[in-house]
């Protein structure tokens, strides 16, 4: 099917897209990568009067360094994120996602906060930015805020941005000691929408145990969730098989995963449960003899 006729707008800066976006309202849609938008725009489930093209505007592409987080911008694209390896110290979890969204078409086009914004409770970002505690940035025409990426999401394709605002960044804080992280993922074929996924990023301190701890959820709620309890098991603690086991046990306790066609929700919990003992397992081993872990 062809999509319904849309004006087109195509702005070159934030305040202009913003302008855009307070003018049209309802009837106006942000186009970033367009991996969600287009197929549901030819199946006419939307049908925008006006599109909204933010593709030209530069401020919203690549990363650098602010006031010790890193900032990424919202047009980032997957493909950039998953081959940059001066990142891969620091954030190894933003390429170890990246590889593992869709295949490399969608990868070259897709963008990062696209993705966020689409709210797809199995999105691989949304899931990933939860272990790292990421922050959204969003401008509207009363300037810029920062979300917490826990207040972000509040429904299923629904988050906590205002209509008028758009999403112009994300800021992940700078892990203070060796870090390390992991993304797993049960699919019923290769770049398919998980059935169960885990994120997990571990930094050590450097009596070498966990400083931060962060494990998110994917595909098993309404929204991308956080595994708290599994989280507050591992800081303080050397990672030993013990502590693996205890913490791993736990992950599947702040799940909500529901019976369907791809498995039943006891299943997709033990699922969970796999994925952070291994995770967790190859974890250790990585940042084994960096700061002296036992």
């Amino acid at each position: 099917m062809f999509p319904n006729a849309f004006k087109y707008e195509a702005p070159e800066s934030v305040d202009e897209a913003i302008r855009l976006m307070t003018e049209y309202g309802y009837d106006g849609k942000v186009l970033a990568g367009g991996q969600s938008l287009l197929p549901m725009m030819k199946l006419r489930i939307a049908a925008p009067a006006v599109l909204i093209d933010i593709n030209r505007i530069d401020d919203l592409k690549g990363w650098r360094r602010v006031d010790g987080k890193l900032r990424i911008g919202a047009m980032t694209r997957h493909s950039e994120l998953e081959h940059a390896t001066e990142l891969f110290d620091s954030f190894p979890l933003l390429s170890r996602t990246a590889r593992w969204i869709a295949d490399p078409l969608i990868r070259n086009r897709g963008t990062i906060g696209g993705s966020l914004v689409h709210a797809d409770p199995a999105s691989d970002w949304g899931t990933a930015m939860i272990a790292l505690r990421a922050e959204v940035e969003a401008r509207g025409p009363h300037g810029n805020r920062l979300i917490p990426i826990d207040d972000f999401f509040v429904d299923t394709f629904a988050t906590s941005l205002n209509e008028d605002e758009l999403v112009v960044a994300l800021h992940l804080p700078s892990p203070t000691g060796p870090a390390a992280s992991r993304y797993m993922k049960l699919e019923r074929k290769a770049g398919d929408f998980a059935i169960a996924g885990l994120a997990v990023h571990i930094a050590l301190g450097s009596d070498g145990r966990v400083s931060d701890a962060g494990i998110g959820i994917c595909a098993c709620g309404p929204i991308p969730l956080r595994a708290a309890r599994a989280e507050k098991a591992l800081i303080g603690q050397p990672l030993t098989e013990e502590t693996i086991a205890n913490a791993s046990r736990l992950v599947p306790e702040d799940a909500e995963p529901a019976d369907d066609l791809r498995g039943s929700a006891a299943y997709k919990r033990d699922l969970l449960r796999v994925f952070a003992a291994r995770a967790l397992r190859e974890i250790a081993e990585e940042l084994h003899g960096k700061v002296g872990v036992q």
